[in-house]
């Protein structure tokens, strides 16, 4: 039986139009969390029909946006866990690794003052907070990082610095492909800034490395 003309264009531009969807809803949330469904689809290039026909309504999108960036969130958090390396360069490990999801995960902390729920949220974000807590304890342990802080509070306050920065990225007050971030982060963990500097310098060679030979 012969195809119908046009099914497979057809679903190929479906496919296309909702990840267009999704990217800008990811990104605009990220600035404004009360956004309307009706900006999002002339910002996404498509009429409100288009966007209700993949997203029913607004709980169906953010639903579709939590979903895939708590993938991305988990891919990377899997992709930075390095037990092996000392705790300084498995933080900036995680840190390198963490930043290219930074607006998935600033876009979720936006979501959670009015849409997803703080609950759901930390759930999404529990992989990637475990992981810095191990760590942080890890270094707390060795001596490598300062201890007046319990790991959990000391990495709510590193999460917390982290999406600052992500924000100012966003503004166009600071550049940054990860390293200074990650620098500052060694730095709020205790060590000292000429350290951190050459930890994540040499971090981030090694994964420039691996991904050249991959």
């Amino acid at each position: 039986m012969p195809k119908p003309v046009g099914r497979v264009p057809q679903r190929r531009n479906a496919r296309s139009n909702r990840a267009r969807i999704l990217e800008t809803a990811r990104r605009e949330l990220g600035r404004n969390p009360d956004i309307t469904l009706e900006e999002l689809a002339r910002l996404a290039g498509v009429v409100r029909r288009t966007l209700f026909g993949h997203f029913p309504g607004r709980a169906a999108l953010l639903e579709a946006l939590a979903e895939e960036a708590s993938e991305a969130i988990r891919d990377a958090a899997a992709a930075g866990v390095k037990p092996e390396e000392p705790a300084e360069r498995a933080l900036a490990y995680f840190a390198l690794s963490m930043w290219p999801v930074g607006d998935r995960y600033r876009m979720l902390l936006a979501l959670a003052q009015r849409d997803l729920g703080a609950e759901r949220v930390a759930g999404l974000l529990e992989p990637a907070r475990d992981e810095v807590t191990a760590i942080l304890e890890r270094g707390q342990r060795d001596g490598v990082f300062h201890a007046h802080l319990p790991p959990a509070v000391l990495s709510a306050g590193v999460e917390a610095m982290t999406v600052a920065l992500l924000e100012q990225v966003n503004t166009g007050a600071l550049e940054d492909d990860g390293t200074r971030s990650a620098v500052a982060m060694l730095i709020a963990a205790g060590v000292s800034e000429k350290q951190a500097r050459a930890v994540v310098e040499d971090v981030a060679a090694t994964i420039t490395a691996e991904a050249t030979a991959d």
